[in-house]
């Protein structure tokens, strides 16, 4: 049965706050478990995450259809957080990015650090699991220490940009990540504001 979830930022739950150890902080392959790394998280001089939803009658950014189920991005902004609602189970047989908002910095390099807020949502159930915007603190971490789908959302955008991707498990957690409620096959939906790179 599909059933519409949308992913609050509120709805973090703090025993999975962790999972950002394994997702946006390690070096690792494309095929890797990232579990025993760590982020470093600051409300650095690029800026903090808003935690306020946006409106409910606000048009997505962004619809896409899946092999199973379909999502819908809305982007954040200066002052709301994302949203992300998902037609569950939500899966898609190849990596999909789309450029909610293009910004107008310098283009972000495969090799670079990056300070981005973001929203990762799994497109098995709709529940978010990690969200930067519910701590109101962006994450920095390099490119070349996440997972595939993460780095292809983000390498060769601009800073300032919203973007969102739906990643395969191959470009996530091929093996899932139990700590983070993620098994193994789960598409992932992640909404990501870059605000700087150097």
């Amino acid at each position: 049965m599909k059933v519409a979830h949308d992913a609050p930022v509120a709805s973090v739950n703090s025993s999975r706050v962790s999972s950002i150890v394994a997702l946006v902080a390690c070096t690792a392959s494309f095929v890797m478990t990232l579990a025993a790394c760590s982020a470093t998280e600051t409300a650095s001089a690029a800026g903090t995450c808003p935690t306020a939803m946006p409106d409910n009658g606000v048009a997505p950014d962004w619809t896409l259809s899946g092999s199973t189920g379909s999502v819908a991005v809305t982007g954040s902004t200066d002052t709301t957080a994302p949203r992300v609602k998902v037609d569950a189970p939500f899966s898609v047989a190849q990596t999909q990015v789309d450029t909610l908002r293009a910004g107008d910095g310098p283009v972000v390099a495969p090799t670079a650090t990056v300070s981005v807020c973001y929203m990762g949502v799994n497109g098995r159930d709709g529940t978010v699991f990690d969200s930067s915007y519910g701590r109101g603190a962006p994450a920095q971490f390099p490119l070349g220490g996440v997972v595939a789908g993460f780095q292809k959302a983000i390498a060769g955008q601009k800073v300032g940009s919203t973007v969102a991707v739906a990643m395969t498990s191959a470009d996530g957690y091929p093996d899932g990540q139990p700590s983070a409620g993620i098994e193994k096959g789960d598409t992932l939906i992640f909404a990501i504001k870059i605000l700087g790179a150097s």
